[in-house]
């Protein structure tokens, strides 16, 4: 029985965004993608019927389903895999590090909790020894397409896609869009299009900084009021006005651009300046 006939004996919940994949040519980008050899501990994130699932059991040392909804606790049951371990918990509840190290994250998550779910796996941005991230190597997932193309935005980007997930995503992984999948390619067919993302998580962040907190509060003002330019964003945000100034002349910033325009690294000088002109 081909997927889309096995989810249709299925009704999706809406309250859990449950859209199940049933492209077994979309699947298999997505097992193309994470590389999976023999060797590989794999977490599956929102295993659902098991689809990918039962792909995964073939290639990995080990796979752990980590699923919240009990109807599917029960479809994921009837897959007979010595290797396969089923987790019936919330991701956000879940300490990665428990098992083990290097892991390859393959995840069908629900669009709405994204961004937690993000950085429950990377950490914040001043997470510097953040457990789940120190045992990742790759996170695989289907993700919204406007969600996607924010992961991979910069500075040139269009205003809306450029934000503080980006920043995030970059920060502590190299981020690549692999295939834009259509909605037809689920059951139910949600009413946007999706997209597999790749983020191969880096050991370092992207950049060396001396405080990252005061970073991260740098960042958040930047973004915090988008039709407001950056020098009223950085006051309203509570830095001290005459800091503020100074800081923009001093790395010739005009006051008058917003701050979605600086690039991550020009925001990382910003906050640098700043925080000794304070």
């Amino acid at each position: 029985m081909n997927y889309f006939e096995r989810a249709k004996k299925f009704k999706a919940k809406k309250r859990l965004g449950q859209n199940f994949l049933v492209d077994e040519n979309v699947i298999e980008t997505i097992l193309d993608t994470a590389d999976i050899n023999k060797d590989d501990i794999v977490v599956e994130i929102g295993s659902g019927l098991g689809f990918v699932t039962e792909n995964l059991v073939n290639l990995a040392k080990k796979v752990y389903a980590v699923e919240l909804d009990d109807d599917m606790i029960i479809e994921l049951s009837k897959i007979k895999a010595d290797n396969l371990e089923i987790i019936h918990n919330d991701i956000l509840k879940t300490n990665l590090s428990q098992f083990g190290s290097n892991l390859k994250i393959v995840a069908n998550i629900p669009y709405y909790i994204t961004s937690p779910i993000l950085a429950h796996l990377l950490g914040e941005i001043d997470e510097l020894d953040n457990k789940n991230r120190n045992s990742v190597s790759q996170i695989v997932l289907m993700v919204q397409y406007e969600v996607a193309k924010r992961l991979c935005a910069n500075e040139n980007s269009r205003s809306k896609e450029f934000g503080l997930l980006s920043i995030l995503a970059q920060f502590w992984s190299e981020v690549e869009i692999i295939k834009k999948v259509g909605a037809k390619s689920f059951f139910p067919a949600p009413k946007v299009d999706s997209a597999i993302v790749k983020l191969t998580v880096k050991n370092k962040p992207l950049l060396e900084l001396s405080n990252y907190t005061f970073f991260r509060k740098v960042i958040k003002s930047c973004f915090a009021t988008r039709r407001k330019n950056i020098k009223n964003s950085l006051v309203n945000s509570g830095f001290a006005k005459n800091a503020v100034e100074k800081t923009l002349k001093k790395l010739n910033i005009n006051e008058n651009i917003r701050g979605e325009t600086l690039s991550i690294k020009q925001m990382g000088e910003l906050s640098e300046v700043l925080k000794t002109n304070l």
